[in-house]
C-alpha cells in the first residue's frame, strides 16, 4: 500500500493495510507475489 502525505497504509483497495501476515495463509501467497512491471515486460 503506497501512501503519501504521512497517511496510514492502506491497501490499492482503500482498506487499511493490517501489518499481521500468517506465513500459512493461502490469501498471503498472493500479497507476496510480484505485480508485472508495467506492460508485461521481462
Amino acid at each position: 500500500g503506497r501512501t503519501r502525505g504521512g497517511k496510514p497504509p492502506v491497501s490499492p483497495w482503500g482498506k487499511g493495510e493490517v501489518r499481521t501476515r500468517r506465513p500459512k495463509k493461502a490469501s498471503n501467497k498472493m500479497i507476496v507475489r510480484r505485480r508485472p512491471n508495467g506492460k508485461n515486460r521481462k
